[in-house]
């Protein structure tokens, strides 16, 4: 079988490779085609595995032997459903991947707001401490979490596992979720509430049609002042300038960001110039375990359709 991997460097490294893929045949790896560079590189592909590559009428309009789209992704958004239904192509997602390492990530963020660690590195690397007059110079700001509440938005499996891990911390979780839920630890209360409560909110929810910009000015005017947003989910949950205009008027403490609306960061983004917001380029997910994981479930995957007992299909 010709396999076709279209956006191999979003997923593969010197650290993990598609080696595991090579039992179900020819395997061809390309680092980011170009979205005019796609149907003539999949042309004769029986079974094609990307991650954010376009595939829609017109880049597959020359794949007639296809009969697999593997993602390396739970989202597939960037896979145009009604086409492979018409042309019997199954499209099976990966899910469930990423979970420990996105709440990891989403704590590395909290924690760098509140304990300045970057900051006091570079303080003594810097020579200062040596010049310093105490031994415990207080240049910048430190708090605890404990006792400080943390609102998720979105209560997935991402969503509790940031619970366990504030819980872990003595912190007092809130959460909102679009369809009712119960959790030990967690009270889940109205939007609007969370917004008005928490000191910390933390977002893991999907893009969807009522997600989508639903952190904007009237969302960040109602949060606490000082408090502070995290967004590892997407971009588009949040309207940028208003994040900025809020950190900037004071308002918000503080907002950690792993994930904007157009990625990569566009030249003239808003946010670079923001005041305490600390960035990260979509990198939430992807340890090396993380990734690794991500390719036994996309081979496994393989393996399942092969069999006749396709697995995560979402088609």
């Amino acid at each position: 079988m010709k396999i076709v991997l279209t956006d191999a460097q979003t997923v593969l490294d010197d650290l993990v490779n598609a080696d595991i893929l090579k039992q179900f045949g020819d395997v061809a790896e390309y680092g980011l085609l170009k979205y005019d560079e796609v149907a003539e590189k999949i042309a004769d592909a029986d079974i094609v595995v990307c991650n954010k590559t376009q595939l829609d009428r017109n880049s597959l309009r020359l794949a007639k032997n296809l009969k697999y789209i593997g993602l390396f992704a739970t989202g597939y958004n960037n896979i145009d459903i009604d086409y492979c239904a018409e042309h019997g192509i199954a499209v099976c997602n990966a899910g469930s991947y990423s979970t420990n390492a996105v709440a990891q990530h989403t704590f590395a963020l909290i924690l760098e707001h509140f304990n300045n660690t970057a900051n006091y590195n570079k303080y003594v690397h810097d020579g200062l401490w040596k010049r310093s007059k105490t031994f415990s110079p207080f240049v910048y700001p430190l708090g605890e979490l404990s006792g400080k509440t943390i609102g998720i938005v979105g209560f997935g499996n991402i969503g509790k596992a940031v619970a366990k891990i504030a819980n872990a911390f003595d912190m007092n979780v809130v959460a909102y979720n679009r369809s009712p839920k119960e959790e030990e630890n967690v009270t889940f209360v109205s939007f609007d509430e969370l917004l008005e409560k928490s000191d910390i909110i933390s977002v893991h929810c999907p893009l969807n049609s009522e997600s989508e910009n639903m952190f904007d000015k009237s969302a960040f005017a109602k949060m606490k002042r000082g408090a502070l947003f995290v967004n590892t989910a997407r971009g588009g949950v949040m309207v940028e300038s208003d994040l900025y205009d809020s950190l900037q008027c004071g308002h918000l403490g503080g907002a950690a960001i792993d994930t904007l609306r157009v990625e990569p960061m566009e030249e003239n983004c808003i946010l670079m110039d923001a005041k305490n917001c600390i960035m990260t380029p979509h990198i939430a997910w992807a340890p090396v375990e993380t990734r690794i994981r991500l390719m036994n479930i996309v081979a496994d995957n393989i393996k399942n359709f092969l069999n006749g007992t396709p697995s995560n299909r979402v088609n």
